[in-house]
Formats: structure tokens, sequence, C-alpha cells
């Protein structure tokens, strides 16, 4: 008698037997590679069905490579018709479930954006995995929803309540544009603190009440620090999470763990943290979006500015962009409308002096008189700020004979020296040119062709004998001073904080920075002035020396959106960022020129000048490509389309197979003005 295995004898009916359902996952790979930029799926097997999750990390075969490799699990399918044979997942790495919906969908509209790759985008996002830290917060209760103290409202709303408007925004979910207050401010401890910390925090603290989460991004430790000595006097410890890179690898761990939960938090820390997968999102604001510390550099160089706005855009929330100065980033976006400018209800501004030489004086002088008159009468009150171009002692030597600039014997570089009557060094390679010749002239005498912070702290300590100097650098990082009488020289950026504000703030080299070879070193000279000026106490002179123009006019008016407006209208014209993006393809000059004919196929709305070059770059050459904010969804998936192409033809080939051609092709899109 034959039996059918199919069917079972039950009752004397004959009925069909369970088919075994196969549960799919759907996996995006941890590879860098372009070609694998995709989901990919999976066979569940039965001892994993119970972890197996959407969210969790998951180690998978790869069959082409015959090895095995860690990936996120996305979601959780049905096999399609095909009914293909699938691989099984190897194992769940962990049950934790780190990649929600929401963080995958923003990291997929980032690189996508930007023609790269979503898990370099999670790799900036998600911390690498520490197995006692999540442990011990498995094994915790997890955290309850933040009681604020009673004040905390009449607090922030008070301090919100100078920008008209601006606390019913940040409930609708509004997109805004705010100067911060050019001013410095104290806590209830006396601590110094910029204002636009207190404002920020203020509104943070205003999004916590209503229940929602805020997450603040700044471009660094000091000024994460300002915030979080804010926040602290409102917000629990346990809703206030810190992520930034200069934590540990438990502690950043733990802070990621923490914004996983429901229960909302407030986010503070650098470029990544608009990232930060918090829930009921009500705030994203970003500190000073023109730092270059935004600026992404690993690929695909998404900045946090354009992060942010991808955030906003797709889980709701207000986004505050905030600043002494307007990028013409941002002025670009309130020019179009998809930004609001919210102003104070009170103009706020520092007294800034346009100061020049005197009919007679020296030219030779780096301190005018009128600036030397204003900067003695400050110290007989508290500390004057002196804010120069660069740190140490001469960091450029010429020959003082012919003026031809010294460089290095053995490999080229600018020589420095690092005192007076020291030996002149390489800034590259570090040598020292103890017999030193100019090439041109001959003479072995060297002239200093610039005073760095160290000569010009010496020059001044001469010039006010008996007052204290303080040197504040990259190399003696200062963070703040007390209101004792001193002459602090600071490097751009490098500004400690005064109590009670600076007496008065001398900037020097002005005419220096603006010789910069940058597209952008007009507006980063008016951010880097103007937070210089915004640490003078009120009504304390802001002499900027030698300067004049159009920045310095609108240093000393205090119209840097007006700059902003201006920069963007020039450069229109020219097609230059950030009215258009950029995007620069490198490579072989074959594959390039192979990318530049398909995206001119895929995209025939580019006009006749919209590509650059190619040109020699290195090894290979490089296309610049100028194309509308319209266009660039085709752009780049054109662009993504051509590295993937060439990522497959450079795979390593089967035995006996020729090589074939090697993964060269590289595309970054908004490139960095300094790339350009």
């Amino acid at each position: 008698m034959s039996a059918v295995p199919e069917e079972a004898q039950v009752g004397g009916d004959t009925v069909p037997s369970p088919v075994r359902r196969r549960r799919v996952a759907r996996v995006l790979l941890d590879s860098p590679l372009p070609q694998l930029d995709r989901l990919f799926d999976y066979e569940i097997p039965d001892e994993l069905a119970a972890e197996a999750q959407p969210g969790v990390r998951v180690r998978v075969p790869l069959r082409s490579a015959g090895r095995v490799i860690d990936g996120y699990l996305v979601e959780l399918g049905e096999p399609d018709a095909s009914d293909r044979p699938l691989s099984q997942l190897e194992a769940v790495v962990s049950p934790m479930p780190v990649l929600t919906p929401r963080l995958y969908a923003l990291a997929r509209r980032a690189a996508d954006r930007a023609a790269g790759s979503a898990g370099d985008i999670l790799r900036l996002a998600i911390p690498k995995r520490m197995v006692r830290a999540e442990k011990a917060w498995l094994a915790a209760d997890p955290p309850q929803r933040p009681e604020l103290p009673a004040e905390a409202r009449t607090w922030s709303e008070g301090v919100l309540a100078e920008y008209p408007g601006l606390a019913e925004e940040l409930v609708k979910g509004s997109r805004l544009a705010v100067d911060a207050p050019p001013q410095p401010a104290r806590l209830a401890d006396g601590a110094p603190v910029g204002a636009w910390a207190v404002l920020l925090a203020a509104a943070a603290v205003r999004t916590l009440v209503e229940g929602r989460s805020a997450v603040v991004a700044v471009p660094d430790h000091r000024d994460r620090a300002q915030l979080e000595a804010v926040l602290q006097a409102w917000v629990p410890p346990d809703a206030l999470v810190r992520d930034d890179a200069k934590q540990s690898g438990p502690a950043r761990y733990t802070a990621f763990l923490r914004t996983l939960s429901d229960a909302p938090c407030v986010v503070i820390g650098n470029r990544s943290a608009v990232y930060a997968p918090v829930a009921e999102l009500g705030l994203v604001a970003l500190w000073d979006d023109g730092d270059p510390l935004f600026g992404e550099p690993l690929s695909p160089g998404v900045h946090a500015r354009d992060a942010a706005l991808l955030r906003q855009e797709l889980d709701g929330g207000a986004l505050v962009f905030a600043g002494h100065t307007r990028t013409t980033d941002v002025e670009r976006l309130v020019g179009v409308g998809w930004v609001r400018d919210l102003p104070a209800a009170r103009r706020r501004s520092p007294r800034v002096v346009l100061t020049a030489h005197r009919e007679g004086e020296s030219r030779a002088a780096r301190v005018p008189s009128a600036a030397f008159a204003a900067a003695r009468e400050a110290l007989t009150e508290g500390p004057v700020l002196v804010q120069v171009s660069r740190p140490g002692y001469a960091p450029v030597l010429v020959c003082a004979k012919c003026r031809h600039p010294a460089r290095c014997p053995h490999c080229g570089g600018p020589l420095h020296a690092a005192r007076h009557g020291a030996v002149p060094t390489c800034t590259w390679c570090g040598r020292s040119a103890n017999a030193w010749a100019c090439p041109e002239c001959s003479s072995t005498m060297l002239r200093m062709a610039s005073s760095g912070s160290e000569r010009t702290a010496d020059e001044l300590g001469r010039a006010f004998p008996g007052t204290r100097v303080i040197v504040a650098d990259g190399d003696h990082p200062v963070a703040t001073v007390d209101e004792r009488p001193a002459l602090v020289v600071a490097t751009r950026g490098a500004e400690p904080l005064a109590a009670g504000g600076y007496r008065a703030v001398i900037l020097l080299d002005g005419d220096r920075m603006l010789m910069a070879d940058d597209l952008r070193i007009g507006e980063s000279c008016l951010r880097w002035w103007s937070n210089a000026a915004a640490l003078a106490a009120p009504g304390a002179p802001v002499h900027l020396v030698g300067v004049g123009g159009d920045i310095a006019r609108a240093l000393a008016t205090w119209t840097q959106a007006a700059y902003a407006r201006s920069e963007l209208a020039d450069r229109a014209p020219l097609r230059m960022p950030p009215t258009v993006r950029v995007a620069a393809v490198d490579g072989p000059r074959r594959a390039v020129e192979t990318a530049l004919h398909e995206l001119r196929r895929a995209v025939p709305a580019l006009d006749a000048e919209a590509v650059l070059g190619p040109i020699p770059r290195g090894e290979g050459v490089r296309a610049l490509v100028r194309f509308d904010y319209g266009l660039g969804a085709h752009v780049t998936e054109s662009l993504r389309a051509a590295v993937v192409s060439q990522a497959v033809k450079g795979r390593r080939p089967a035995k006996g197979r020729p090589a074939g051609a090697a993964n060269t092709l590289r595309v970054r899109v908004d490139v960095p003005d300094l790339d350009l």
C-alpha cells in the first residue's frame, strides 16, 4: 500500500498536513562595498524566530565571498513568488533593536541624497556595541518620563519671550532661523556662558515640558559644556543625554540606548547627534552651523545641517538654526521660504569700532593707537581679548633681504620659529634648518613675516608691563578667565569665556584672514569676528583693525543676514554653491567619462555648462557637476549607479580570469569649498 506523505488519516477523513512557511529577514549588510547597499533576503531558522526582530544586529553568510558578515535586520517579510532557496541567518548578535524604522528611513534618505551608502550613515549614527553596557542596561529598570520642576516652564517662557512667537512656533514644529543674543550671560553659581546657550536650553526645556524630545547639536566640546551647564539646572540627570566622540565607548553606547527609550529626553552633542533616535521628536537645533566641524569628513560626507533638514521633514518637530551670523546656506532657505526668519523683539548688538591707522602713524604697528588706548583703559576694569589669526611665535618666515618665503631644503615645507632666536623648523617634516640659505639671493638672514599668538603675547606683555598675559590656542586651551585685568591673546575659535564679559575686544590680522584661498572666507571671517564680539561685556568696544568694505560694515551694523544675501546674489550668476549643488567625480579618465556620459543621458535637463572638466588630478582625473536642487535626486541616482557599476567591474575575478578595473571611481556630493 502506497503512502501519501502530504496527507494524514484523522477520524477516517483525509486532510492535508501543515506546510511550514518560511519567515524572511531583510538585512542591510554592514559593508563599505557600494554594490551591497541594498536589502538582502535571508531565511530565519526556527531557533532564531523569537530573537530575529526588526532592528537587531545579526550575522549572515555572504555567499559570494564565502564568509560571515554583520548586518541589521531591517524588516520581516514573505518570500517572493520564485520560491528560490535562501541562506539562513547565522546568528542574532544582540536582542537590542538598535535600528529603528525612522532611523533607517533617515539613513536611506541621507545616503541617497549624497549618492552614498546607508551603511556609512549608520556607522556614524549607531555606536559600536558594548556588551557589558548593554547587559547592564537591559537588567536595569526602563527610564521613566522626566518630571521637571514647576518653574521650568516659567523660566523657559521668560527666555523665549525675547523672540515674539518663538514658543508657539516650537509647538507647531516650524523651521526657524534665529539670531542669538550677542552677549555673555551668567549662571546662578556665577559661571560664565554665552547667551545663545541660555536661549537654546530654554527651547529644549520648553519642548521637554510639552512631553517631547529635543536634540541640540553644537560644533565642539566647549559649546557642549556651556549648553550642558545651563540644562543641568532644569533637566533631570536621567533625561539629559550627552552624545559626542569624547565619551568612552561604554558611556556613548549607554547614551545611545537611552535615546531608544520611549521616555523623552534632551540630547546634546556634536554633528552625529542629529541622528539620535529619540522618541517623539519635538525639536532639532543647530548652533553655529557655519562651523566646519559640522561637515562630515567620512563618506558620504553629509553635513549636519542637511541631515537635520531631512530629519525634520521625516519626523516632524521644530527645526532651529541659531547663530551670531547667518550662513549663505540658511539664508538661501530663508529666501525660498523653506525656513522662517524670526527676529528678536529688541535688537542687540556690540559696539563695533572700525579702527585704522591714523595719519602719520606707522603702518608696521599691528595695534593702532586707538585700539591701544582702548585696551589700556579697559585693563583698569577687567580682561581684554586680542584675537589673532595663527598660533605659535612666528608661523611664517621669509628671507630678510629679498622677502622670498623660507622653505625647508628637504621637503619644501614652510619654516617657522617656535620662539625668538630659535632655530627655524619645518612645519611639515619637523626638521631643523640650521644652515638655511635663500635660494634666490643666498642670504642667510631670516625675517618674521607674521606674528602668532605667542609672539603677540610677548609684544603686548612688553607694552603693558605688570599685566597678566594669557595665551589661548590649540596648544594652550583655556576655558574661562576671571574678572581680574588680563590680556587674553587667542586664536580664532579658541577664545575663553570671561566672567562678566571682556571690557574690550581687539580683532587683529583681519586683512590676513581675508587673504585665504577659500570661497567662503568672507562669511567665515564674519563668523569668527562676530563670535568674538559676542564675548564683550555690554557697551564694551570691539575694535576691528585694518578691515573695510562690505564685511566690515556688516560687523559694525550687525547685519550678518544682509551680508549673506549679498553673497548669494554675487554667487548666483557664477553658479557657485550654495546657489547650486556641486558633485565631484574622481577616478580613471575612462570611468569618469563613462559616468558623465550616462549622467547626460539620464538627466537631459542638465545644461551645457553643468560639467566642468575632467582635468588631471593625482593619478586620475576630476570633474565637477553643477546642478539645481530640483535635479538632485536624478543626478545622485545616476552617479550612484556609476559607482556601483564600476565597483562590480572591479570585483575579484574568478580563478583563471583576467582582473577587472579597480574600484577607484569616487563621488562626493555637496563638495566642501576648499576642494573646489
